[in-house]
């Protein structure tokens, strides 16, 4: 999550959207993003994924407005989407989730970082998260996410959620009987890495382990080195509501932290990465 903080402008670090403020560019900047990533996404996203975007209207024009988007996702799930200035706190973000609150930044980037930028931007943040709310069981996830946060904090363990976080709702893979397909959020509002995730021949591709995943260090900066594959958003549900987070955070203090590319003999291989990216990229140089 790597969440920093900006001066905030009240205790719950709500702002107003201001969505009659967006101009024009960055609306046409939205819709140029929505239409590219939509479109490749067919066939390759998770269907709640692709379902979300039907159903709470995602393709109209424009920056989607939060308040009717909320009313939308509200309807389905109980879920809101709600504007902040940018990153904020982890205690604010967790509390946040567990009242069914998805806080997302209300800049859009510039038509020269239409391809990446380092702080998360309203497309990352709405295109990429809010879909998947309209989901009963992915949305019932998220909330759960944010009270395991909340407790995490005074057991010193909010590296190893992170981490959690990081490998599923950011950058997950779930298994359907097409084959794997995406449902992160970092990997569907990235048309690169929506290729890359699923195409090459670089990555490791895993089968998801609580445990695992915990141990796992991650790129923050880069496509990654490895993606962890949940069976169903359902497994992934009943393992976040059914562990003793408490005494599995206490015994990770002795396990050695895992390289973003490791494979471990326990690992449940589905491809085995060849790590050719990195060197790839840089003969491109």
């Amino acid at each position: 999550m790597e969440r920093a903080a900006h001066a905030p402008p009240s205790e719950d670090w709500i702002i107003p959207q201001a969505w009659a403020d967006y101009t024009p560019q960055e609306h046409a900047t939205w819709d140029a993003l929505f239409a590219r990533q939509s479109a490749m996404l067919q066939g390759r996203a998770a269907p709640a994924f692709l379902n979300g975007l039907d159903v709470l209207k995602m393709g109209h024009p424009g920056v989607p407005d939060f308040d009717e988007l909320s009313e939308r996702l509200r309807a389905l799930t109980g879920w809101t989407v709600k504007a902040v200035p940018g990153l904020v706190p982890d205690e604010v973000f967790f509390r946040h989730l567990a009242n069914r609150t998805f806080v997302a930044g209300r800049f859009i980037r510039t038509p020269q970082q239409i391809d990446y930028l380092q702080e998360p931007d309203v497309f990352h943040d709405v295109f990429g998260h809010v879909p998947l709310l309209s989901d009963p069981v992915f949305a019932d996830y998220m909330q759960a996410y944010g009270e395991g946060g909340l407790r995490a904090g005074s057991l010193g363990a909010l590296k190893r959620l992170a981490r959690l976080y990081w490998y599923t709702v950011e950058f997950g893979l779930v298994r359907q009987p097409e084959g794997l397909r995406l449902y992160g959020a970092g990997i569907v509002s990235s048309y690169g890495e929506s290729v890359f995730a699923l195409d090459d021949r670089s990555p490791n591709r895993l089968g998801f382990d609580l445990r695992r995943v915990m141990r796992t260090q991650y790129r923050i900066d880069d496509y990654q080195q490895t993606y962890f594959v949940i069976d169903s958003f359902e497994d992934l549900l009943r393992q976040t509501l059914e562990t003793d987070f408490a005494p599995l955070y206490a015994g990770l203090e002795a396990a050695p932290d895992l390289a973003p590319d490791a494979v471990i003999a326990s690992d449940l291989v589905l491809s085995r990465g060849d790590q050719s990216y990195a060197q790839r990229k840089k003969a491109a140089l």
